[in-house]
């Protein structure tokens, strides 16, 4: 290691092993927190999202009313009801449900996922309902069942229009997780507090996560970038990479 950058750390003991290694396992508990509640979140979307488009207001409706509630709510609120409330559903302290939600780390899953997935929901519905016209009625002509034109001709041509919306969607929710450590989960945001309170150097403790949460930042954005060449890539004239 280059003998400034040795002197840089000597200087400032709050960059040591132990606080490294704190940092890694809040980045750990970020990341797990971030991508569960997007994989689930996206897997309840997708039906949800098809009985939004279904334009039948008994299917659609109660869809409207969740969309309507988690995204017309802030996130923090929706994590202290589900966190708190929890302890006060009658009789769930003696059924197995209290060894999970016991934990902060699943109340805050739960409700990252329902938060996400009301999102998610309605880029997709969007998406789904921008579909061409034309696109269904040759589905159509050639025999296809509303299943076979969904699976088919839909939700592809869908996935390439909200690839955009979810990646901010995606980067939005790395984002909100830092709201965990309000019910003491040390994520990256928690273990930044940590550090703060052992060591007193403010700067150095969120400037630090802020660099990390930037690193992920972009990493995502790259990720969803080559991920729209390839959904695209049939757009590019022939021959171009």
């Amino acid at each position: 290691m280059p003998e400034f950058i040795t002197q840089w750390l000597d200087q400032h003991e709050i960059f040591n092993t132990l606080t490294i290694l704190h940092y890694w396992d809040g980045l750990v508990t970020t990341v797990q927190l971030t991508f569960l509640s997007l994989i689930v979140g996206l897997i309840v979307a997708v039906p949800l999202a098809l009985l939004r488009a279904s334009g039948k207001w008994y299917l659609s409706g109660p869809v409207w009313l969740y969309t309507y509630l988690f995204r017309g709510t802030p996130l923090l609120i929706q994590l202290y009801i589900i966190y708190y409330g929890i302890a006060q559903v009658p009789g769930i302290q003696d059924t197995f449900w209290w060894v999970i939600f016991s934990e902060p780390f699943y109340p805050a899953l739960l409700a990252f996922t329902l938060n996400t997935a009301a999102y998610t929901t309605e880029i997709i519905r969007g998406a789904i309902t921008s579909t061409p016209r034309g696109e269904i009625e040759a589905a159509k002509a050639y025999g296809m069942s509303w299943w076979q034109r969904t699976r088919r001709i839909v939700l592809p041509s869908a996935s390439r229009r909200c690839v955009q919306a979810y990646a901010n969607e995606v980067i939005f929710m790395l984002h909100a997780s830092a709201i965990a450590s309000v019910v003491t989960i040390i994520d990256l945001t928690g273990a930044a507090r940590d550090i703060y309170s052992r060591y007193y150097a403010p700067f150095e403790a969120f400037i630090a996560v802020a660099l990390i949460y930037m690193a992920l930042t972009f990493t995502l954005v790259y990720g969803f970038r080559r991920l729209e060449r390839h959904l695209l890539r049939h757009q590019r004239p022939v021959g171009q990479a």
